[in-house]
C-alpha cells in the first residue's frame, strides 16, 4: 500500500503548487509542438490562450533538425504517408522545431502565468539547455523511448519525468523504466499513446491506461493524438492523473500538427469536463453523499393507514410499507404484524417499537436500535 490508498500504485506529487495523482483532476498539459510556425508572437500567444483556456502546462519540443536527423533524401529518410508525405524528415523538422532562443522568453512567460512551461529534450545537449533554465519535469517522447542515454541523462536531474508509450512493447517500456530508476527516485508518469496523427477513436485501447499503473507501478496518464475530447475524458474515468494535448490557434491557418490539435474553446471544453468526471468519480467511499440527506424522508416505512385502537391488533389492513420514511423499516413488518398497539393510533402515523406491545416487551431496547 502507498500514499494513492491503491496497492502497486504510485503515490501522486506536487509541482508549483498542482497535485498530480490519482487523487487530483487530470493534470492538462498543452503541446505547442510545432504549431507556433515559426513564429514567437504565435507560440507566446498560444501559451496564452492555453492558460486561459485551464491548462495546468505548456509543453514545448527542444530539439533541431541536426540533432534528430541527417539533412538526406534517401527513401527512408521521407515520410512516406499522412499528414507528412513526401517531406523529408530533415524538412519537417527544421520547420517544426521551437528555437532554443525562444525558451527562456517562453518559461518566462509561463512563469506570469501561472502556469508550468517544461519540454521534450531530443538529445542530451537539449537536456543540458534546459538544466540552465530550471525546467522542473521533463518528456520523453514516444520516439525516443528506446534511447536510454537520453533517459539516462533525465533521470540524472533528478526531475520528475513523463514518457509517452506508443508503439512500445512491455519489454521495451519495462527496460525505459528500469533505466530511469537505476538513477532515480524521482517522480515517474507513463503515458498511453497511439502514436499515429491523428489516431482513430476506435483504436486509442483507452483501456491500457491503468494497466500500465498497474504493471510498472507508476502513475498513468494519456498522450492523446485523437480528435476531440472523448479519449481524455474516458481516461480521466479510468484514472489518468495527466493528459496531454497539442493545440493550435486556429486549425485552417495551418501548422504541422494543426489537423488533430484543439483550439482555445476546445480545450477549455475539455478541461472542464475531465474535472467534472473526475469530481464525479468521488473516491468510492461507502458513506452516504451529503446530497441524498433530503432524499431519505421519501423512502418507504411502516405507517398505521387507518385509525387502530388501543390494544387493537396490527394487521396487513391498517399497516402498509409507504412512503414517506418516519417509520419502522419495511423489513420489520413480519415482527409488528399479530402485535398489538400500546395506545390508540391515528391514521396517518409513523409507526415505531414504541407503538407496538408485543414487540417493545420481547425486544426491549434491541428492538428499538
Amino acid at each position: 500500500m502507498n500514499g494513492s490508498g491503491m496497492p502497486g500504485l504510485a503515490a501522486g506529487f506536487w509541482l508549483d503548487g498542482r497535485r498530480i495523482g490519482p487523487e487530483a483532476p487530470p493534470y492538462l498539459v498543452a503541446e505547442l509542438s510545432g504549431n507556433h510556425n515559426g513564429s514567437l508572437e504565435t507560440a507566446m500567444a498560444l501559451l496564452e490562450a492555453a492558460a486561459r483556456a485551464g491548462a495546468d502546462a505548456v509543453k514545448l519540443q527542444t530539439y533541431t533538425a541536426d540533432t534528430l536527423t541527417i539533412d538526406c533524401d534517401r527513401p527512408e529518410f521521407v515520410v512516406p504517408s499522412g499528414l507528412w508525405a513526401g517531406r523529408t524528415l530533415y524538412a519537417l523538422y527544421q520547420e517544426a522545431h521551437t528555437p532554443w532562443d525562444w525558451h527562456r522568453a517562453l518559461f518566462a512567460r509561463g512563469r506570469e502565468l501561472g502556469v508550468t512551461v517544461f519540454s521534450t529534450p531530443f538529445d542530451e545537449s537539449a537536456v543540458d539547455f534546459l538544466e540552465e533554465l530550471g525546467a522542473p519535469l521533463y518528456k520523453v517522447a514516444s520516439f525516443e523511448l528506446l534511447d536510454l542515454p537520453l533517459i539516462e541523462r533525465i533521470a540524472a536531474t533528478g526531475k520528475p519525468t513523463v514518457m509517452s508509450t506508443g508503439m512500445a512493447s512491455d519489454a521495451e517500456i519495462a527496460e525505459a523504466v528500469a533505466a530511469f530508476r537505476a538513477l532515480s527516485d524521482a517522480p515517474l508518469v507513463l503515458l498511453h499513446c497511439v502514436s499515429a496523427y491523428p489516431a482513430p477513436l476506435e483504436q486509442m485501447q483507452v483501456a491500457r491506461v491503468p494497466r500500465l499503473a498497474a504493471r510498472f507501478g507508476t502513475l498513468a496518464g494519456l498522450s492523446d493524438h485523437s480528435l476531440g475530447p472523448t479519449a481524455a475524458v474516458a481516461a480521466t474515468a479510468l484514472g489518468a492523473c495527466l493528459i496531454e494535448k497539442h493545440v493550435v490557434l486556429d486549425r485552417s491557418a495551418g501548422g504541422v500538427d494543426a489537423a488533430f490539435s484543439l483550439e482555445p474553446a476546445e480545450l477549455a471544453h475539455l478541461a472542464a469536463e475531465t474535472r467534472r468526471v473526475h469530481a464525479a468519480l468521488g473516491r468510492g467511499a461507502e458513506a452516504r453523499p451529503a446530497a441524498e440527506a433530503a432524499s431519505l424522508t421519501f423512502r418507504r416505512s411502516l405507517y398505521v393507514v387507518r385509525d387502530v385502537a388501543a390494544d387493537e391488533p396490527l394487521t396487513r389492513d391498517n399497516v402498509r410499507i409507504i412512503r414517506p420514511g418516519y417509520g419502522l423499516a419495511p423489513r420489520e413488518l413480519p415482527r409488528v404484524l399479530g402485535a398489538r398497539a400500546t395506545q390508540a393510533i391515528p391514521r396517518g402515523t409513523p409507526l415505531s417499537w414504541e407503538l407496538v406491545a408485543e414487540a417493545a416487551a420481547v425486544g426491549g431496547d434491541q428492538a428499538r436500535s
